[in-house]
């Protein structure tokens, strides 16, 4: 009956978990996501030694700590991209539930680290950043909903999902952390596109980002200076917008040389959010191109993973995940060729920084968990006559 309604799909009964997850994985997405760590570690050692010295640390302090963070990445990459959707779907909305708990008492109990920005718990040993965490798990969330929204008596879940969303955004607006706040608000308009959303709605929704920006511009001293010193067509060199700029130049097409490269001895955020400009000056535009393509690879593959998915919240989730994950990096490097303003954001796999590589490695995993093939049939049996 079941090959009847949806073709005939092979069925390993009792097969390991290990084999089956190396089965159904997408290896050239995996790749992908290993190549990015190990350009991460490759350029942390070239960036971090000047943060280190002017720190008093050994000149591979950070690029351990690195390895370590994405050490941890990789093992809870490897572990969710084992489960099944349903688990992750479970794990997720827990996970959002505290993470959205720790996002609220941030103006209580966080600190900004001299960063104008309250965005971090400080542990002593580490910093704590929620939103990293509750990116991922908030995609997920808001895609059960709206595939719940689908379901005969369902749930009002787009418009629940609208609301969490909304929430979210202005909590982080408010610390403020406007570059988190956009890939919330981005990722949950590609998820409501593709649940079946009307045009004219997703347009009005991002015509309201205009009055909000001016409101924002008005009202955020911290807003306004970013917006300013985008909108400048002269460019300080004193400042890091003019340091990276003049890194990306200087390295041209082959780049400087290895360790030849003076941006990170100016630039204090070198390791993190200005990590491209130290790829461009050392090792020129080849390899800025490969990481292009290592991160295309992860989001082009998954994408046509999904269009084949017939659950409609693996879809929902899959693309939101993927959206995120490629606007982020378009973000980071836009940033630092002045195609967009200055966000604070980290390039993912790439940048120093523990919560942005765990919770990274986190969403990567749900990824590849939603992305592995599974004995259930695909969309495309539909559209060539399978189930009638």
């Amino acid at each position: 009956m079941t090959e009847m309604v949806y073709g005939s799909v092979p069925v390993r009964d009792g097969e390991p978990v290990l084999p089956k997850w190396w089965r159904t994985l997408d290896k050239w997405s995996m790749a992908a996501i290993l190549s990015l760590f190990g350009v991460g570690i490759l350029l942390g050692m070239a960036a971090s030694p000047p943060l280190a010295a002017k720190n008093g640390f050994p000149a591979f302090h950070y690029v351990q700590k690195q390895a370590i963070f994405g050490g941890m990445a990789l093992v809870a990459m490897l572990i969710t991209s084992m489960m099944s959707p349903q688990t992750v779907r479970r794990l997720a909305v827990l996970a959002f539930v505290g993470a959205f708990i720790a996002l609220i008492g941030l103006p209580f109990f966080g600190t900004d680290f001299g960063k104008g920005a309250t965005r971090w718990y400080s542990l002593g040993f580490a910093s704590v950043q929620p939103s990293e965490f509750l990116k991922p798990v908030f995609v997920v969330t808001a895609a059960w909903l709206m595939a719940a929204n689908e379901e005969i008596n369902g749930p009002p879940g787009r418009m629940w999902s609208f609301l969490l969303m909304v929430t979210i955004v202005f909590v982080l607006a408010m610390q403020p952390d406007f570059g988190q706040a956009s890939l919330i608000l981005f990722a949950w308009c590609v998820m409501y596109f593709v649940s079946g959303a009307p045009m004219l709605l997703i347009g009005g929704i991002f015509l309201s980002i205009i009055p909000i920006a001016q409101f924002a511009y008005a009202n955020s001293e911290h807003f306004a200076r970013r917006i300013d010193g985008f909108l400048d067509r002269s460019v300080d060199p004193t400042t890091q917008l003019g340091y990276a700029t003049n890194a990306i130049q200087e390295g041209g097409l082959y780049g400087v040389g290895v360790g030849e490269g003076q941006v990170k001895w100016s630039l204090p955020d070198a390791h993190t959010d200005f990590i491209i400009a130290v790829a461009a000056e050392e090792y020129g535009l080849i390899l800025v191109l490969l990481v292009i393509a290592l991160y295309s690879i992860v989001v082009l593959r998954s994408y046509f993973r999904l269009m084949r998915e017939r659950d409609p919240f693996i879809r929902l989730a899959g693309t939101g995940l993927a959206a995120m994950f490629g606007v982020q990096a378009i973000i980071n490097m836009g940033v630092a060729v002045r195609l967009l303003p200055a966000k604070g954001m980290t390039l993912p796999f790439v940048s120093y920084g523990g919560s942005s590589l765990i919770a990274g490695g986190i969403a990567v995993g749900m990824l590849l968990a939603f992305t592995r093939t599974r004995p259930q049939g695909e969309i495309r049996d539909i559209l060539r006559g399978h189930v009638r």
